[in-house]
């Protein structure tokens, strides 16, 4: 009875030892895992349809990585030192601008005081330097750490290679685990599904698409630093309600103080697009019901933000909506409208 007794301890003890080993190797690479299953559940669709004719899982992953890869590596190596002239241009540039002129112009009596009007330029003036030495030295940061950021591609796409031709395997093994009944199982995986259909698709590759629909106009209207913007306005895009409107209005603002009426309402003219163009996008590309609620959206995106950087863009809302399925599914009544929201008539 003891000799049971202790091998039980034994092997508990064993099992935690092993658990806090891993835990403590895959640390450095965890971002990374969940990237690549991330892309594999983007790129599954496209997976299908090829392994449909190729009829092999490696060929049909392979392809898939490969391609992937192209699209990314060519853009970056291109892109990055124009992004990075740019970037030190907009520094430049904030060094220059006059914020007190414009602001006398349009509240003139409350900018009468000179001390009033230089402590407000000074103040601006500081803000908007360091949001562009910020940015500078991010992207600075980025190509410095080259090595170790090849080291982290390096796990996104073997877990993307293996996830997109495994997923089944993988699917099957996750619901060998789980402590839930054949039923409660099903429940989750769809709504889990729906989940990660309306974040992945209906906020990450709609905000981008909107980021990208403000960069035209940005490029055909002539703004300077277009590039640099059209990436920025990208990263806001895929945040809920304020999206990219946080850069396009102030390039307008900009323009119109400038005198580049033309350039300026047309910018306008892009940016409310970009802005709407979710409305009309977002029922193509995932279902009408897979809306998560805005509310839980806002608030998981910005802790999300804060606790895995700019991944929390996706992690956030991700580990919230999963949170509350299970806890939906846990107590057996469904909430309308709480995590998913009500389709608009």
């Amino acid at each position: 009875m003891e000799d049971k007794a202790f091998k039980k301890t034994g092997s508990v003890v064993l099992f935690t030892l092993l658990v806090i080993l891993a835990i403590l190797v895959l640390k450095p690479v965890f971002i990374s895992i969940i990237v690549g299953l991330i892309l594999a559940f983007i790129f599954t669709p496209v997976y299908d349809l090829i392994n449909k004719h190729i009829k092999s899982g490696n060929i049909s992953a392979g392809v898939i990585v490969v391609l992937l890869l192209i699209i990314i590596i060519l853009p970056v190596w291109f892109l990055t030192p124009i992004i990075l002239n740019q970037s030190f241009s907009l520094f430049q540039a904030t060094q220059q601008i006059d914020f007190v002129s414009p602001l006398q112009s349009v509240f003139p009596s409350l900018f009468a005081s000179e001390q009033f009007s230089s402590d407000v330029g000074s103040v601006l003036s500081s803000f908007s330097s360091k949001v562009a030495n910020s940015l500078v030295n991010s992207i600075a940061q980025i190509i410095l750490d080259f090595p170790r950021i090849a080291l982290q591609l390096m796990v996104v796409f073997f877990t993307f290679f293996f996830v997109l031709r495994d997923k089944e395997l993988l699917i099957e093994y996750v619901k060998s685990i789980l402590p839930f009944s054949k039923e409660v199982e099903k429940k989750l995986f769809e709504k889990s599904k729906i989940i990660t259909s309306a974040v992945l698709y209906g906020q990450v590759v709609v905000g981008i698409i909107q980021g990208i629909a403000i960069g035209i106009g940005f490029f055909i209207f002539g703004v300077p630093n277009a590039l640099l913007l059209t990436f920025l306005a990208s990263l806001a895009g895929i945040f809920p309600i304020i999206g990219t409107v946080i850069v396009w209005l102030p390039v307008a603002i900009y323009l119109f103080i400038a005198g580049n009426m033309v350039s300026a309402w047309g910018v306008v003219i892009f940016g409310l697009l970009s802005s709407n163009i979710d409305n009309f996008l977002r029922p193509i590309i995932v279902s009408k019901r897979a809306k998560v609620n805005t509310g839980i959206l806002l608030v998981s995106t910005i802790g999300g933000i804060f606790f895995f950087g700019i991944l929390g863009f996706i992690l956030g809302p991700l580990i919230i909506s999963y949170l509350l399925v299970l806890l939906e599914v846990y107590r057996g009544k469904p909430t309308p409208g709480l995590i998913i929201e009500k389709p608009t008539e």
